[in-house]
């Protein structure tokens, strides 16, 4: 079924860019860049553009095919009950790859245009030492920045030497506004990024401290990876030859603490809630849909599927997220997320991505709230079931129809790597994304976990699930 595509109505000729965003992914694309084109319809909001910012070799594969398209491309929105709808998306109004051109993107840093800069550098991005919480500043490629200011690779290393050249330019303020699924983002992005800094340049740390502000947010979108049969199923559906097509959900949010320094877009135009806190906003996201794609990911890997949609049909595991949210959830959180939107064919995301950097995930989606499940004595059947997946998904490597598969885990430490091939299950509590808590001095854990580890090993994912979600 053809879908028609909604065009833009705005001059891109007349648009100023007043946001610099670091990585243009798809999900950017989706949440932050679809919202701003809808609002740079209003004849008053012209200077909010965006400038995209790409910084790895790897973004190559993004930004050249934008680039021929003059930065434009298309983003279907699927939604639950078939009706899908695409949209051709101009707010991107230009875009740097910092690997072709350093300076250029240092110079968009010192443009007093730019009123906010924007980032999606994903939750790993941070370079947080999970045990500590601190920014490790004895990373090899942050001393590289750290030494060689003028020839950034890292992110820090690029923002730092951005704002130096914004306040030797007379730039003005500016507010940094992270995007990443972070709790508290804004705290974190201006705790790793000012721990840098400081380190580097004690002059522009009194000047950030003084002239940038890191306000929080909460984003919300589930935006599947695009393969190249989706690029044809897109481009043949929507009537388009776009190289670089984005597809998502129907649903969507965004929560934004109101603290920009140099003013901002009205976002709440086009439905950007803005708040003074966005605690409980976050926690509800965090805590439900990332940690039930976390605990969904494994199991439903390992018993062979590939698509979230397919497992979600599978009563076993629809059974399985219901009861974490309803059981497991909900007495910290009070406003369930409905499972219908994992089960939505039009998206059918990857379960490889959602299985990706599991050692940024757990510490942020599943942890905080087991801890709290652990202090109430609460039945934590389904999150040692998790554990005992990701355990499996890592040493073995194949899955329980005989498949093998890479795993994609860029923040397991080489201390990790060796407990994941201890063949004692109990070291693998010790993994650095379980450090927020002695697993195995919790009463009941231990046992529970060995055999779960016992039973995945000789049964199977699917046999061990049946026993979870069906017991009565």
């Amino acid at each position: 079924m053809s879908v028609d595509l909604v065009s833009f109505g705005y001059n891109r000729n007349q648009i100023g860019t007043g946001i610099l965003h670091i990585g243009v992914g798809n999900f950017h694309r989706a949440h932050q860049a679809f919202y701003t084109n809808r609002l740079l319809e209003d004849p008053g909001q012209k200077n909010w553009g965006i400038c995209g910012l790409s910084l790895l070799p790897e973004d190559e594969r993004i930004v050249k095919p934008l680039q021929l398209q003059n930065n434009l491309y298309t983003v279907t929105v699927c939604g639950r009950n078939g009706n899908d709808r695409a949209y051709s998306i101009g707010s991107l109004i230009d875009l740097i790859w910092a690997v072709e051109n350093l300076e250029a993107g240092i110079r968009k840093f010192a443009d007093k245009q730019i009123k906010i800069i924007t980032c999606t550098i994903t939750e790993g991005g941070y370079n947080i030492d999970r045990s500590t919480g601190e920014f490790m500043l004895g990373k090899e490629q942050v001393q590289h920045d750290l030494n060689y200011p003028d020839k950034p690779i890292t992110v820090f290393g690029f923002v730092a030497e951005g704002l130096r050249s914004r306040m030797k330019n007379g730039a003005g303020p500016v507010t940094f506004l992270s995007c990443d699924n972070l709790q508290h983002n804004g705290d974190t992005a201006k705790r790793v990024f000012m721990s840098f800094i400081s380190a580097q340049d004690k002059e522009l740390a009194a000047w950030v401290a003084q002239n940038v502000t890191f306000p929080n947010s909460m984003v919300d979108r589930i935006t599947p990876a695009t393969t190249p049969d989706d690029t044809k199923r897109l481009n043949e559906k929507n009537g388009t030859r776009d190289k670089v097509p984005v597809y998502c959900e129907d649903f969507s949010q965004w929560v934004i603490e109101d603290n920009f320094i140099a003013g901002r877009p009205a976002w709440e135009k086009v439905g950007v809630a803005f708040t003074k806190d966005v605690s409980a906003f976050e926690t509800m996201k965090l805590s439900l849909l990332n940690a039930s794609h976390t605990i969904l990911s494994y199991p439903s890997f390992l018993s062979g599927y590939r698509k979230v949609d397919d497992a979600m049909h599978d009563p076993r595991f629809e059974r399985l997220l219901r009861d974490y949210m309803d059981i497991d959830i909900t007495p910290y959180v009070p406003t369930p997320e409905n499972t219908e939107r994992f089960g939505n064919r039009s998206v059918s995301d990857q379960i490889s991505r959602l299985c990706a950097d599991g050692a940024s995930k757990y510490p942020v989606y599943v942890m905080p709230n087991l801890i709290k499940m652990i202090r109430d004595h609460a039945d934590m059947t389904r999150v040692t079931f998790s554990i005992a997946c990701y355990r499996h998904y890592l040493k073995y490597r194949v899955d329980d129809k005989g498949v093998s598969y890479e795993i994609n885990d860029p923040w397991l430490t080489m201390e990790d790597l060796r407990l994941i091939e201890s063949n004692d299950p109990i070291d693998f509590l010790n993994l650095s994304p379980f450090r927020s808590i002695d697993l195995k001095s919790v009463p009941g854990f231990v046992e529970v976990y060995d055999r779960m580890v016992q039973e995945l090993k000789s049964r199977g994912v699917l046999a061990l699930l049946e026993t979870i979600v069906w017991k009565t």
